[in-house]
């Protein structure tokens, strides 16, 4: 591949090969069926060569179509399992690899925005990149002063290609749904979409990664890469080694996933309140498990690299106080209280009136990891919430379809529901509420100061 496709024409005529392409196979399955072997057979051939395609095209195109998978990875095990399983091999190699841009280019562009002499500036620079993202990729170097760096280069065109992929994906959305049955993804487009021209500013990047570095410097759980150098679609940051989680979720012990998915509901419920950033881009690929160094006794647990500050939400005041009141309210059964909460910041428009009791029990499932002391997240209870919500024959379904999202919480809600299907992945065994209590605003009220204001507790998953 010789460079980042750029041309609009190229590109549309590649992702709208993506849904005409599902439409062949489903011919050809067909014809298969008719010539007799079993449906089960066809269908799981069917299904592997739809997603070796799917990555095969936004692997290649980069840009806003790689963006998508990414995205889209983190939600796979909301699907059912004869869905999901042919597709999470493919999909989770957009976490962590795509095919690499000439070394050329990499050069090229460093010599436009480092100056010709670049080169200078590393002891050892490894024309190899280690990692690829949406928007571009990570070469492992030595900077001048001895310290081991990332250096993160965007493709040439990512912004043009970026515009053009969630433009034409957002146009196909429609087509698209056969390729991941029972999930409505015109909403995570649109999203993706409207923050394209931050990610693509790494000075933004690099001001919310230093912010993130200083608070966390000395935390004992979490791990933040400090920011060497930075110019235009040019970012250097200190190197991360570790276990990337992709190979967490895939063969990772049963304490690994554990203590990865505990520091990672940490990290969501921390971040925001001690930096008033919200890191908005969970998927596995941003995230490392890293071995602490040993205590006193010999002992060390493992700790949570994070990267990719790329895409943040701002929220100076930390998470609204109404995300942790209204858990709460559900929690303990407060159906009017939690209606009117509801009603007032706009969850349910002016127009529409519902019942409080059935708004609460559409709630209650959703929020049982925070009712018990520890909860076991996994794909059957993440698919179980799924199939309820998107049946169009359940009362879910309708009520669902009823209640409005702000635009002010639309990020807020992708980053948790992502978290929480990296956690189903992980198959992660969490004290969400602990972390809750400690630092989601609201969820512990003032009156419960000096009181056992615990609520009821929940039987763990299984």
């Amino acid at each position: 591949m010789s460079d980042l496709p750029r041309k609009a024409v190229t590109r549309t005529a590649k992702l709208a090969a993506l849904p005409l392409g599902f439409a062949g196979r489903s011919a050809w399955g067909l014809g298969k069926r008719i010539g007799g072997l079993s449906a089960e057979l066809v269908g799981h051939d069917l299904q592997q060569r739809t997603a070796e395609q799917l990555f095969k095209v936004l692997g290649e195109l980069k840009g806003g179509a790689m963006k998508f998978g990414q995205a889209l990875s983190v939600f796979e095990s909301a699907l059912p399992e004869e869905i999901a399983g042919p597709y999470r091999a493919t999909l989770t190699k957009l976490q962590e690899a795509a095919p690499p841009m000439p070394t050329s280019t990499v050069h090229e562009v460093l010599a436009e925005r480092m100056g010709e002499e670049w080169l200078e500036l590393f002891v050892e620079f490894d024309d190899m990149p280690s990692a690829a993202a949406s928007i571009g990729q990570v070469h492992h170097a030595v900077w001048h002063d001895g310290r081991e760096v990332a250096v993160k280069v965007q493709y040439p065109g990512a912004g043009e290609a970026l515009v053009s992929d969630l433009t034409q994906l957002g146009r196909f959305v429609r087509m698209l749904g056969p390729l991941i049955p029972g999930m409505d993804i015109k909403p995570l487009v649109t999203e993706l979409r409207d923050r394209v021209t931050e990610e693509l500013d790494y000075g933004l990047e690099s001001q919310a990664q230093k912010v993130y570095a200083e608070e966390f410097a000395e935390d004992p759980d979490v791990v933040i890469p400090d920011v060497v150098y930075q110019c235009e679609q040019v970012l250097v940051t200190e190197w991360m080694d570790g276990v990337p989680l992709a190979d967490v979720i895939s063969e990772g012990t049963e304490e690994e996933r554990d203590r990865a998915g505990q520091l990672l509901a940490r990290f969501l419920c921390s971040g925001t309140a001690r930096t008033g950033l919200l890191h908005a881009d969970p998927h596995p690929g941003n995230f490392r498990l890293l071995p602490a160094e040993e205590s006193a006794d010999g002992q060390g647990e493992w700790r949570l690299g994070v990267m990719d500050f790329g895409t943040v939400d701002r929220l100076p005041g930390g998470l609204p106080p109404v995300i942790g009141t209204a858990l709460r309210m559900v929690i303990d059964g407060e159906a009017d209280a939690v209606y009117e909460l509801l009603c007032s910041e706009g969850f349910v428009k002016d127009s529409i009136e519902l019942e409080p009791s059935a708004v609460l029990d559409y709630l209650v499932p959703v929020i049982e990891p925070a009712r018990a002391e520890s909860f076991r997240f996994h794909r059957g209870w993440m698919r179980e919430q799924a199939a309820r919500i998107a049946d169009p024959r359940s009362p879910a379904h309708q009520l669902g379809k009823q209640l409005n999202l702000p635009p002010s919480y639309l990020l807020i809600h992708r980053v948790t529901l992502s978290t929480i299907g990296v956690l189903c992945q992980l198959g992660a065994t969490v004290r969400m509420r602990e972390e809750m209590e400690a630092w989601v605003p609201g969820f512990t009220p003032e009156a419960d100061d000096g009181e056992d204001g615990s609520p009821a507790t929940a039987e763990t998953s299984a």
